[in-house]
């Protein structure tokens, strides 16, 4: 069953409230959304967050990139799910200049990809989940979970919003919080110390300083927040600097995770070449889709990193459907974060409600592909420009 056409849409997201930290500030996300339509009319949807900070590429640069690229020449008929996986692994979009990241174009190749697999995963009757056991290497992380604990997060807001936020945290029950750190003008060890307060000493704490700190000054930044119980410290420095935290790393009691410094099979190499983090964070827009994701997670196990499951700001429902089967088939997951749709996202896109519940639990998606569908008046009304790549 070969694919006939990819429908690419820029939509324009806007957010419940603005959400800051140490790289930027934002209340829209603009996202790319990708929909795959097959010789029997079944569609499939994926959704990209570029990100210029992160992946180098905005929705400008990933319609100019898909649109540059050879499709015809990659997606043939697979006869199997199976088969359809190894499609999505080998997909390769046209490069405008040198990659040696492999990381230019992560959130647009995450957009085909997904779209390809819910596509294929409804015509062969399978679910998103599927493909995990289906990756290169993936067995030993392989499992099937029928539920999952999302945590919550506290930006670098006003006093006011961080305090609700503390307080929100530990009245659903979360067990796990990541706040954001290193923001100017803010005081992160008095910020910790009375977040600490609220949340109680029971539940995990974790920061995010994207990038926000020199080399230099990182000793004096992790001892001020040695005494707050701190689990673990995200993208302390710039990624240029990145290779400096192998002299960091294991001087302290905090594992350093990378954030900005993982955003491909590549950069997971370098890092465990150099020694230079203890946990991934992985995040399906910025690595590429589902499939390297997997990948990057079955590698992290090999060498015994830890890792997470991430999300970007302003992603819908499509993306916290695929998420939601990546935490349920994959094992090991130290820190899960994501399905914010109804908390974070001011309009929805899919009819299905994906948001996490009480404590951050949620359940597996039920379903083949993705296990959602797109309300295709939301779609148009947050459409800001369309193209159309016409294969058959």
């Amino acid at each position: 069953m070969r694919v006939t056409e990819l429908a690419l849409f820029h939509v324009h997201v806007p957010l419940r409230r603005k959400v800051r930290h140490a790289s930027a500030e934002r209340e829209t996300s603009d996202n790319l959304i990708v929909r795959t339509t097959l010789q029997n009319g079944i569609v499939g949807y994926g959704e990209g967050v570029p990100r210029s900070y992160v992946t180098g590429e905005t929705i400008d640069e990933a319609f100019e990139q898909l649109l540059h690229t050879d499709f015809a020449g990659q997606l043939t008929a697979p006869a199997s799910f199976e088969k359809a996986v190894g499609v999505a692994c080998r997909l390769e979009l046209w490069q405008p200049r040198p990659d040696p990241r492999g990381c230019y174009g992560n959130a647009a190749r995450c957009a085909v990809e997904l779209s390809l697999l819910d596509a294929y995963g409804k015509h062969f009757s399978q679910p998103l989940s599927a493909a995990t056991q289906l990756a290169p290497d993936a067995g030993p992380i392989c499992q099937s979970a029928d539920w999952v604990r999302y945590s919550g997060a506290i930006t670098a807001a006003s006093k006011k919003r961080e305090f609700l936020a503390a307080i929100v945290a530990r009245v659903v029950g979360f067990h796990d919080v990541k706040v954001k750190v290193g923001v100017n003008g803010q005081d992160d060890g008095r910020r910790l110390r009375r977040i600490r307060r609220i949340v109680g000493r029971r539940m995990r704490v974790r920061v995010d300083a994207n990038e926000a700190w020199r080399p230099d000054e990182l000793p004096d930044r992790i001892r001020e927040m040695e005494p707050h119980q701190i689990v673990s410290i995200e993208q302390p420095v710039k990624h240029e600097h990145v290779a400096a935290l192998a002299n960091v790393r294991g001087r302290f009691g905090i594992p350093i995770m990378h954030d900005e410094s993982l955003c491909s099979l590549k950069d997971a190499e370098t890092a465990i070449e150099q020694g230079t983090c203890d946990l991934f964070n992985i995040r399906l827009s910025k690595c590429g889709g589902f499939v390297n994701s997997v990948r990057i997670a079955a590698l992290a196990h090999r060498h015994g990193l830890g890792y997470q499951l991430g999300c970007q700001v302003g992603e819908t429902g499509l993306l916290s459907a695929a998420g939601r089967h990546f935490a349920t088939s994959v094992a090991g997951i130290q820190f899960l974060e994501g399905s914010y749709d109804r908390h974070l996202l001011a309009e929805q896109l899919t009819n299905e409600d994906v948001t996490f519940g009480y404590g951050g639990r949620a359940p597996a998606l039920k379903g083949t592909g993705l296990g959602v569908s797109v309300n295709p008046a939301a779609l148009v009304h947050a459409t800001r420009r369309e193209e159309r790549i016409q294969l058959a």
